[in-house]
């Protein structure tokens, strides 16, 4: 496959020549390395990104497939620009284990649309104190998490911290104390923060924290990471977007401050931040009414993260490319989120300059639970490419 007529992050153009799902050449007028029956994509000057790669999301299979599938929620990573997602475990049953992980990777890949990796639950079925399970886990589980709620055993955490370090498995940390979240969802989830940071440094155990959203937290963050943890973290497009006196849409950690937002964005400036991850979490109209946490956002996360942090708070496009895309791969272990040879010719097509509309009933995914209905963004995802092949246009 030959890329053309496309641009990079700084105008320039650029064209890219994929060989065997890779990324073998990239450069200018690379006609002469595509064979006679090559196929040539036109970018019509479009700006050509490495694919988004998605930390935190939830396809909700197995059990809950009436607010999402793996083909919906392929449908809805690829129409976001995303080519590969991290999927959270907390499905009916509760993935405890490496055979229910590679079915839904499986599955996943007989789609074809993104690739996955889902994680394992760090307690069996969430029960809070039984790990015995990860002591048989084989090499190719790689995080664990128990996303949702996070486990309050502080014992039982210390004992999987332990065991994860001697097993080369990553912690993915809901940070959130169960009994101080019905007072004080803050402390709730600075307290656990500090917790998993003081663990991670104590047994040298690759911790990433999901979906910080606190100055508080923010700040054990960047103190773990000066003494030397191996802590990485995430922030989510909502958590950088609304404030908490403009958006009282309910998720979990819920919308923040207008000083929470700054402190994530200023986490990002400085580096602390290590990826943007949507956290991706649908739910039917009638579990919303019930009260239940999240949106969808694979599919809204680029435009909301460049109008907000490129076009209103003047970041480069470059950092916004680390921040959801090469950092991401980085933290799990893909070669993915550089547009060099050798890497997976994994591609996004983005219109800068024109901007659109967020229509909830355009959206791929089954769930259509969105506070951005109706934004006016920048960043158009025009077209999607994943090992080379064409995986979403936009239909203008």
């Amino acid at each position: 496959m030959l890329l053309v007529n496309a641009v990079n992050t700084e105008g320039r153009p650029l064209e890219i020549f994929v060989k065997d799902g890779r990324i073998a050449a990239v450069g200018q007028e690379l006609e002469a390395l595509a064979g006679e029956n090559e196929t040539v994509i036109d970018a019509g000057g479009l700006t050509v990104l490495p694919a988004f790669v998605d930390l935190h999301c939830h396809w909700r299979t197995p059990g809950f497939e009436y607010k999402e599938d793996i083909e919906t929620g392929s449908r809805a990573a690829a129409a976001g620009g995303y080519t590969f997602v991290n999927l959270m475990p907390n499905t009916k049953p509760v993935c405890s284990s490496a055979a229910q992980a590679f079915m839904v990777e499986q599955k996943a890949a007989e789609v074809g649309l993104c690739d996955v990796n889902q994680t394992v639950s760090i307690t069996e079925n969430f029960d809070g104190v039984s790990i015995d399970h990860l002591k048989t886990l084989p090499a190719g589980v790689k995080f664990i998490t128990e996303d949702g709620h996070g486990v309050q055993d502080n014992a039982t955490m210390a004992k999987a911290f332990a065991i994860c370090t001697q097993k080369d498995i990553t912690v993915m940390s809901h940070a959130e104390d169960m009994e101080i979240s019905p007072w004080d969802y803050r402390l709730a989830e600075d307290i656990e923060t500090v917790r998993n940071c003081w663990l991670s440094e104590y047994y040298q155990t690759r911790l990433h924290m999901c979906h910080v959203s606190t100055r508080g937290a923010l700040d054990a963050i960047q103190m773990a990471k000066l003494r030397g943890a191996p802590v990485t973290c995430e922030v989510t497009p909502h958590h950088l977007w609304f404030t908490n006196d403009t958006c009282d849409y309910r998720v979990n950690p819920p919308i923040r401050t207008a000083d929470d937002v700054q402190a994530l964005v200023d986490g990002i400036r400085t580096g602390i931040v290590d990826a943007i991850a949507t956290d991706h979490a649908p739910h039917s109209e009638e579990d919303k009414l019930k009260g239940m946490a999240g949106m969808v956002g694979s599919e809204t996360a680029f435009g909301v993260c460049y109008t907000k942090l490129c076009k209103q708070e003047g970041l480069p496009l470059e950092v916004l490319v680390h921040l959801m895309s090469t950092r991401p791969a980085e933290i799990l272990g893909l070669a993915k989120g550089q547009l060099e040879p050798g890497y997976d010719a994994d591609m996004v097509l983005v219109d800068l300059d024109t901007p659109y509309t967020v229509d909830k009933d355009k959206l791929h995914s089954k769930s259509h639970n969105t506070p951005f209905d109706g934004a006016q963004l920048f960043g158009k995802v025009c077209a999607t490419i994943k090992g080379g092949k064409l995986t979403y246009q936009a239909e203008n």
